[in-house]
C-alpha cells in the first residue's frame, strides 16, 4: 500500500513515514499543497494522510481540489483542529476520517 503523508512539520512527517513504514507501508513525504498536489498528479497513493494548517494552499484547499480534479483516494484530515465544526467542515470537503492532534 501507498501513503502520501502531507505535514509540514518535519519532525511529524518524518515520524508518520518512520511508523508507516515499520508496518511496511510505502510512504512519500511533502511539506505542502502544492507538492502533495503534484505527487498526485504523478503517481499512484492508496491513502493520504493531510494535515490543515499548511503553509500556503490549506489542508482543506487541497482536499477540494483533489475531490475536484475526481481523486477518489482515501483522505484522512490530521490537524490540531478538533472542534466539532472543523470536523464537519473537514468531511463535508470529502475527507473520508479525521484525526485530532496529538494523537497516538
Amino acid at each position: 500500500m501507498r501513503v502520501l503523508v502531507v505535514e509540514d512539520d518535519r519532525l511529524l512527517r518524518d515520524g508518520i513515514h518512520d511508523a508507516l513504514t515499520a508496518d511496511e507501508y510505502r510512504v512519500d513525504g511533502v511539506p505542502d499543497g502544492d507538492q502533495a498536489l503534484l505527487a498526485l498528479s504523478t503517481e499512484t497513493y492508496n491513502a493520504v494522510v493531510l494535515d490543515w494548517g499548511l503553509p500556503g494552499m490549506s489542508g482543506i484547499e487541497v482536499l477540494k481540489k483533489i475531490r475536484a480534479d475526481g481523486n477518489d483516494v482515501p483522505v484522512l484530515i490530521l490537524t490540531a483542529r478538533d472542534g466539532v465544526n472543523d470536523r464537519i467542515t473537514g468531511l463535508d470537503s470529502g475527507a473520508d476520517d479525521y484525526l485530532a492532534k496529538p494523537f497516538d
